[in-house]
C-alpha cells in the first residue's frame, strides 16, 4: 500500500509518522520549498486528545522531544475587561502526566518536531494541481510537471484545499464576518511587566464594547534568545533539546502573542492588504480606551510578525461516497479558533485514519470500507467541533451590535463575575471545558506495530 499525503501541516505530518512506523509506504508533498519556509511562531494549544494522538503516532523519543520543547504550562484561563480587570479566572490544575495534560506549543516548533525523522518521506516544493482516480489507484499532479501514484490520496492541504475543491465541490466554507490581527513581541523585562500576574501565567481573553476582543498568551521556552538551553532544567530534557536536529531550523524565542478581533464593518475595507506597522497602528486605533499597558504591548510588537486573518468556517455536509481519496483536518472541517481545537481535531483524524489503514495492512479490512469507517466517525466529531467553534466566534452574535451589544456584554460580565465568586461552580465550568478538550476521554489505547 502507498499513501500520498498532500500538505505538510500538523495532521499530515503526524499521519506520515504513524504510517512510516507501521511499515506503510507514504510520501508527503509540501508546497513550501524549504523546511524553514512557512514558519509561524504563534501558540497552538495541544489538549489531551492531541497529545494522545501524537503519543500513538510518533516514535517515543520524538514524543519526548515534543514534550520537552513545549512552553511552560498555563496556570489559568482568564476572562478580563479591556482594562485588565478580572471577570473570571479558572485555575488549570498542574499536570504531571506527559499525555493527559494541556500544552502550549509554538506552531513553528511543532512543525520542526514533526518534520524530524521524515527526511526521506517529505518532498518540498511540490505544489499540488489536480488528481486522477482509476480503479487501481490515484495519481497526483504537481505544478513542476511531476506526478505520483498511490493507492490512497489524503488531502491535508488546509482550509484552501485544492483537493477538496476538486473532490467535493459541494463542500463549502464561508466567512464568519470576523477578522483578526495577530502579532507578537519578545518577552523582555519591560514587556513582561506590562501584564498582570495571571495574564503572564495563563491564557487570557479580553472582551470590550463593540464586540472587540483580544486573546493574549505569554510563551516561555526552555532555551534562551541565543538558542542555548537554559540552566536549571532537567538533565534529560536538556539532552533531548540539545540533540534535537529540528532546533537548528527553529527560531522560537520567549514571546507575548496577541490576537485582536472585530467584525469586518469596524475595520478598513482593505484590512486584508495591510501589513506590519499598518496593522499595529490599526490595532492601536481600535483600542483607544484599553489599558495603557496593553497599548504599550501593541507599540512594542515586531511589525514583521503581524498579519490579518479572515476567519472562515466550513459548512457541515452529509457523508459522501468513499473512494481512494479522503481528507483530514482543515481540508475538510475548517473551524474558527473559538474553541481552540482545530489542530487537535486534525490529530484525532490522523490517528483514526492510521488505525484504519493498519487494518487494511493486516488484511482485516479492504481499503474503501476502511476509509468509509474513518470518514463516518470523522464527519461526526469534526463537524460537531465546527459548529461549537462557530458559536463562539460569529459576526452575527448580538455582542457585536451597537446598542444591544453593550447590554449583552454587561450581562455576560455580571454572570461571569458571579461564577468567579462561587468555587464549586468554577470547578464545574473548568471541568466541562477540560472534558471538551479530551481530558479523561475514554478511548482505547493504541500502539502501532510493524507488519508481521
Amino acid at each position: 500500500m502507498k499513501v500520498l499525503v498532500i500538505g505538510g501541516g500538523t495532521g499530515g505530518l503526524a499521519l506520515a509518522h504513524g504510517l512510516k512506523r507501521a511499515g506503510i509506504g507514504v510520501t508527503v508533498f509540501e508546497r513550501d520549498v524549504l523546511r524553514t519556509d512557512g514558519l509561524h511562531g504563534y501558540r497552538v494549544g495541544i489538549d489531551p486528545d492531541g497529545s494522545r494522538a501524537l503519543k500513538a503516532l510518533l516514535p517515543s523519543d520524538l514524543y519526548d522531544t515534543f514534550v520537552a520543547t513545549k512552553a511552560r504550562d498555563p496556570k489559568y484561563f482568564n476572562m478580563m475587561t479591556e482594562d485588565f480587570k478580572e471577570v473570571l479566572s479558572l485555575e488549570i490544575p498542574p499536570q504531571s502526566d506527559p499525555v493527559e495534560s494541556e500544552k502550549s506549543i509554538s506552531r513553528m516548533t511543532l512543525r520542526q518536531v514533526l518534520l524530524t525523522g521524515l527526511e526521506d518521506v517529505v518532498e518540498f516544493g511540490k505544489e499540488f494541481v489536480r488528481f486522477e482516480q482509476r480503479a487501481d489507484g490515484v495519481t497526483a499532479y504537481f505544478a513542476d510537471g511531476s506526478e505520483a501514484t498511490g493507492d490512497l490520496l489524503v488531502a491535508a492541504d488546509g482550509s484552501g484545499s485544492r483537493v477538496r475543491r476538486q473532490y467535493l465541490p459541494q463542500a463549502k466554507t464561508e466567512e464568519t464576518g470576523i477578522i483578526a490581527i495577530a502579532g507578537k513581541l519578545p518577552l523582555t523585562d519591560e514587556s513582561g511587566k506590562l501584564v498582570p500576574p495571571k495574564v503572564f501565567e495563563g491564557i487570557t481573553l479580553m472582551q470590550a464594547p463593540r464586540g472587540i476582543a483580544c486573546i493574549v498568551h505569554v510563551m516561555e521556552f526552555q532555551w534562551d534568545r541565543d538558542g542555548k538551553v537554559k540552566h536549571g532544567i532537567g538533565g534529560n530534557t536538556e539532552e533531548l533539546i540539545n540533540n534535537w536536529p529540528g532546533l537548528q531550523f527553529d527560531n522560537t524565542r520567549d514571546y507575548i502573542n496577541w490576537g485582536l478581533s472585530a467584525t469586518a464593518d469596524k475595520l478598513p475595507a482593505n484590512v486584508m492588504d495591510l501589513r506590519g506597522q499598518e496593522l499595529i497602528d490599526l490595532a492601536i486605533k481600535l483600542t483607544p480606551d484599553w489599558h495603557p499597558n496593553f497599548r504599550r504591548l501593541l507599540e512594542l510588537t515586531d511589525p514583521g510578525t503581524c498579519f490579518p486573518v479572515n476567519i472562515w468556517t466550513s459548512v457541515p455536509l452529509d457523508a459522501w461516497p468513499s473512494s481512494n481519496v479522503t481528507l483530514l483536518g482543515d481540508a475538510i472541517h475548517t473551524m474558527t479558533p473559538g474553541r481552540g481545537v482545530g489542530a487537535n481535531t486534525a490529530l484525532r483524524d490522523a490517528l483514526l485514519l492510521c488505525r484504519k489503514l493498519i487494518e487494511v495492512r493486516d488484511g482485516r479490512a479492504e481499503l474503501i470500507p476502511a476509509v468509509h469507517e474513518y470518514e463516518a466517525k470523522m464527519i461526526e466529531y469534526g463537524f460537531d467541533a465546527v459548529l461549537k467553534s462557530r458559536a463562539q466566534m460569529s459576526g452575527n452574535d448580538p455582542i457585536h451590535k451597537p446598542v444591544i451589544g453593550r447590554v449583552v456584554l454587561a450581562g455576560m460580565r455580571t454572570a461571569m463575575r458571579t461564577v468567579n465568586h462561587l468555587p464549586p461552580v468554577k470547578r464545574r465550568m473548568r471541568d466541562a471545558m477540560m472534558a471538551y478538550r479530551g481530558e479523561g476521554r475514554d478511548e482505547a489505547p493504541f500502539e502501532i506495530t510493524t507488519a508481521s
